[in-house]
């Protein structure tokens, strides 16, 4: 096999050392563009010397950026908080994320770089991709469309929803490639096999969004898929990606992207842990048109040592461990304390509440319990109204006597597990 069916570039075989000179030489650059032209970063790095961050340490020095920043500047300085180096008139789309949190997306193709988890992945020119991420609003969809357009692959834009229709087409179109959340693939298989319908075209998959549980992985490899996860946000596109094993399935950890200078960061600070330690995921992205700089994902995560197996010399993370918070993904949606809060002030009945977060055979379940004083079932359902409205996930509710949660300070306890 030749390294051209090994890598999608030569960027992912380099020489370490050589990696990081040429990204700590881009760094310089990339300070000196955002100081120029993004007004956040002209303000907080206004006494940096760009011409002095050639090293991990001088990167260290830097202040970091978390999404809670991310909201605030935005409703300081709309659209993108002044995070931006290229206007809103010469970006190619803006999106709108749950926070709220607003995202660019630039004029360059495969913007968020996601070719190169998708091809880690199997995924090869002309090859159909059944694309089920989001397309309105947020940018879910168009970062792995992008990446399959960028691979030479055709792309069925199929979005969230509409199952029935979906697993229609996937048996008309014969896709071999799907991209999705964990969990929705199984949704598409279960439906297929219920309405008698032929979906064993799929072959691989690239999924993110959430937790690929190891019994779901497993699941679609006892159907002939080979199921791959990356690690992305929306703001940040790529971060790492998953590789395959020479005997199938993946090689530990995930791959970071050529294009991130990724730390871990003690949570809740600026200062990086060692090596192995869990801490929160904190990246730098060399994008021009959105200059990230020690951007936090609020994920936590961990740098494993040594190289993968697979070939590629970049550093490895242990994959998503959980958040440095108490927000939560649940079914490829962030669900905030705050959130909760909005639908407790909006039932005056709640004393307390707490979200909890379970996983129940394949999929993920959000419960919001509620301590209620002789609450029925009405007032349940119209608190179940709420949830949806607010978190935009669906949940249950169960309503207890007063006294019965914890006093422990926890809105959100997430109980699955990530082993």
């Amino acid at each position: 096999m030749s390294a051209d069916d090994v890598f999608y570039d030569s960027l992912e075989a380099r020489d370490p050392a050589e990696r990081e000179r040429e990204q700590m030489s881009a760094l310089a650059g990339h300070i000196a563009r955002a100081k120029e032209r993004a007004p956040y970063y002209g303000r907080i790095l206004r006494d940096v010397d760009p011409a002095e961050m050639v090293s991990r340490d001088a990167l260290a020095r830097l202040p970091v950026t978390r999404k809670k920043d991310l909201v605030a500047e935005q409703g300081k300085l709309p659209p993108f908080g002044g995070l931006n180096a290229t206007s809103p008139g010469h970006m190619a789309r803006a999106f709108a994320s749950p926070g709220p949190i607003y995202e660019p997306q630039g004029a360059c193709d495969d913007y968020w770089r996601m070719a190169r988890g998708l091809f880690a992945a199997g995924f090869r020119a002309g090859e159909l991709v059944h694309n089920t991420f989001a397309y309105h609003l947020t940018p879910g969809g168009w970062m792995m469309d992008s990446g399959a357009r960028a691979l030479g692959c055709p792309v069925v834009p199929a979005g969230v929803g509409n199952t029935e229709l979906q697993v229609q087409a996937i048996a008309q179109l014969r896709p071999t490639c799907f991209a999705g959340t964990p969990d929705y693939l199984k949704v598409l298989l279960d439906k297929a096999d219920e309405e008698g319908l032929d979906a064993s075209s799929i072959r691989r998959a690239l999924v993110s969004g959430g937790a690929l549980f190891p019994s779901l992985r497993q699941g679609y490899q006892n159907r002939g898929i080979e199921t791959l996860q990356c690690y992305a946000t929306a703001e940040c596109g790529l971060i790492a990606y998953e590789t395959a094993a020479a005997g199938g399935g993946p090689n530990e950890g995930m791959v970071v992207d050529e294009h991130v200078l990724l730390e871990i960061v003690r949570p809740g600070t600026d200062t990086p842990v060692p090596e192995g330690e869990v801490g929160e995921v904190v990246v730098t992205v060399l994008n021009p048109d959105y200059p990230l700089i020690r951007f936090s994902t609020g994920d936590l995560s961990a740098v494993l040592p040594g190289q993968s197996p697979c070939g590629r010399t970049n550093i490895r993370i242990k994959g998503w461990m959980g958040r440095a918070d108490q927000t939560a993904k649940v079914k490829g949606m962030f669900v905030r304390p705050e959130q909760v809060d909005q639908v407790v002030q909006h039932h005056p009945e709640i004393a307390k509440a707490r979200l909890v977060v379970e996983r129940r055979g394949e999929s993920d379940i959000m419960t919001l319990v509620c301590e209620v004083p002789g609450g029925d079932e009405a007032l349940g359902r119209k608190i179940a109204e709420s949830v949806q409205a607010f978190c935009k996930v669906k949940g249950d509710v169960a309503l207890v006597e007063p006294g019965e949660l914890p006093n422990d300070g926890k809105v959100i306890d997430d109980q699955r597990s990530y082993e």
